[in-house]
């Protein structure tokens, strides 16, 4: 090799290894850092409100028997006064005693004023049907296997209140610290807890990034709140997206232009991951919903490669989509690299650096994310601890990103559909089709013995 095509090579190398991931994520983590230290610095002390409003807070409920107390437990915990918030529970078709559990609620609550609808047209149909039903100034979502910070309701409603221009505000999703540590199984507890490293950096680092620039893609469906006059002013939640939530922020950003914000110290606990097949169809429908409500909102901008500079959803696709196949070849080019004269040596220390700059973003995020847990002190002695996590997230992510991937194959090979497969089942499904596709070859290998073994005779 001349030195020509030496450093040819090398150069190209670099370019895809090192340069395209610090352009990609490793500098936008170092300027997201310094964004959200700015932003936290300059934060405003909160003032307590003279007036509360009255809310509504809509729990959708399917087959939520095992939950669905706990979660109701959470708002008659609230600090937010009981006398103000009207739970309107949507129930969709369950199929287990979730009514029972209604019921007992009804009589441990007594302060509670709470309302059973029943629907059968799908989640999205049902919470359209408690928004027309629902009373007070702002509406709040809940899921009903979570449960809620007391001061989350609070938190929101004096966001809303003290700026008048945010109209849609999303909570902050974390898994729960006590099922997290009451796992019994080491590995799954380290699973776990990676789960919840991520969930928080998510939030508190990435949302409030994009919640400064009116960028949040999607509110989470399991906490998310809106003022009454806008969301009726939308086409409300949509049947035809396995993601009605990304789809109605879309819809208030996109179509009534206006903000969408993150609330940080409103704090909603979900469950952990039960285990890998649970995040592998977790992750492909976020990302099938991503694809679905781009089609819908950005089709004509995609279709004219316009907006990559002015539109941060065409930009988020671009490296969601576009960048995911490269990426994807690169993975796979590792193994061909010693065909081209790479030396190991390069492959691993490339390799290396870049695991290490990851992991250098991560504790970034970190830092950022320790600055806005500050209200909430008994989450941040628990995140504190946690800091060694940092080293693990780049794994993490790696799985997740060929989790989405096979989310963006399947959305675009299958029909749209809530219920998606796990990983076992599309195991057992590529199993059987390659078992079929090279029967020939099974066949003709039977029929070889055979004919072997008559000579034999």
């Amino acid at each position: 090799m001349t030195v020509t095509d030496y450093v040819l090579s090398t150069i190209v190398f670099w370019m895809a290894w090192i340069i395209i991931p610090l352009l990609m994520e490793i500098f936008p983590a170092i300027g997201n850092f310094f964004v959200l230290l700015v932003k936290r610095l300059r934060q405003k002390k909160e003032e307590p409100l003279e007036y509360l409003p009255e809310i509504t807070l809509i729990i959708p409920v399917y087959n939520s028997a095992q939950t669905l107390k706990a979660c109701i437990s959470s708002v008659a915990d609230s600090t937010y006064p009981s006398d103000l918030i009207h739970i309107m529970l949507v129930n969709n078709e369950s199929k287990d005693d979730s009514f029972s559990v209604y019921n007992e609620c009804q009589m441990l609550y007594p302060q509670l004023r709470m309302n059973w609808m029943n629907a059968r047209q799908g989640k999205s149909k049902a919470l359209n049907l408690a928004l027309f039903s629902s009373y007070g100034k702002y509406i709040i979502h809940i899921d009903s296997d979570g449960i809620l910070h007391p001061d989350a309701l609070l938190s929101m409603v004096t966001m809303f209140e003290q700026e008048p221009d945010t109209h849609c505000v999303t909570g902050t999703i974390m898994t729960n610290p006590k099922m997290i540590d009451d796992t019994p199984n080491f590995f799954l507890r380290l699973f776990r807890k990676v789960e919840f490293f991520e969930y928080c950096q998510a939030f508190l680092a990435g949302r409030n990034f994009e919640s400064e620039f009116n960028s949040i893609y999607t509110l989470s469906g399991a906490f998310s709140a809106f003022r009454k006059s806008s969301i009726l002013k939308t086409q409300l939640y949509n049947t035809d997206t396995v993601c009605e939530d990304t789809h109605v922020t879309f819809q208030v950003r996109e179509m009534l232009h206006q903000r969408v914000r993150i609330c940080a110290k409103a704090i909603f606990y979900v469950d952990p991951i039960e285990g890998i097949n649970q995040l592998y169809t977790q992750r492909q429908r976020w990302q099938r919903g991503e694809m679905e409500v781009a089609h819908m909102f950005l089709k004509k901008k995609l279709s004219a490669a316009k907006g990559f500079f002015s539109n941060f959803a065409i930009r988020l696709l671009m490296y969601d989509h576009t960048f995911a196949f490269p990426r994807m070849i690169w993975y796979f080019a590792l193994i061909f690299l010693a065909f081209k004269n790479y030396p190991l040596r390069l492959v691993v220390m490339s390799l290396v650096v870049i695991y290490v700059l990851y992991v250098v973003s991560a504790l970034l995020y970190y830092f950022n994310v320790l600055i806005f847990l500050t209200p909430r002190k008994e989450v941040k002695r628990y995140y504190v601890t946690k800091w060694y996590l940092a080293f693990l997230l780049p794994l993490f992510n790696f799985l997740v990103f060929w989790f989405r991937f096979a989310g963006i194959i399947n959305s675009i090979s299958r029909s749209q559909t809530w219920r998606t497969s796990n990983l076992t089942e599309e195991r057992k499904t590529f199993e059987a089709i390659v078992a079929k596709d090279f029967l020939w070859l099974k066949r003709g290998l039977e029929k070889a013995r055979k004919v072997v073994n008559n000579d034999e005779e």
